[in-house]
């Protein structure tokens, strides 16, 4: 008869078994997503893509400042933080216009001109910014 101890060293093992093919079936369809995304995807998306993943990276260095050291010049830290959010959105909805597989939503917004309003909302934005650090 089996006992407590030989159970649950059984559970224990089929769990970690279970947690590796887990793992492996995660990085499967990890390599697959990064594989398709590097051969469907436009070279023009990759840059605003990169552009996205520097605005998040600093937002998240900014919100870790903010945790370890303070926010002591508040108007600083806000002006940044929003900065970089609004910078965020903006960004998506860049991608959003230039995106191929989006010409039928904006037939009516070339692609230029998509550019063209986004240069001209962060120009706005960072006058904003810049009034509200004082």
């Amino acid at each position: 008869m089996p006992t407590y101890k030989s159970a649950c060293g059984a559970v224990v093992e089929a769990l970690r078994r279970t947690q590796g093919a887990v793992s492996m079936q995660a990085v499967q369809v990890l390599k697959k997503l990064f594989d398709d995304y590097r051969q469907t995807t436009p070279g023009k998306l990759k840059i605003i893509d990169a552009y996205m993943l520097y605005i998040l990276l600093t937002g998240i260095a900014q919100f870790v400042y903010c945790l370890l050291v303070g926010t002591f010049p508040f108007n600083s830290f806000l002006s940044g933080f929003i900065s970089t959010v609004t910078s965020f959105v903006l960004a998506s909805c860049l991608r959003t216009q230039v995106n191929d597989e989006n010409k039928s939503d904006f037939s009516h917004i070339s692609p230029e001109r998509a550019f063209a309003d986004f240069i001209f909302a962060h120009v706005i934005l960072h006058l904003v910014v810049a009034n509200f650090l004082g």
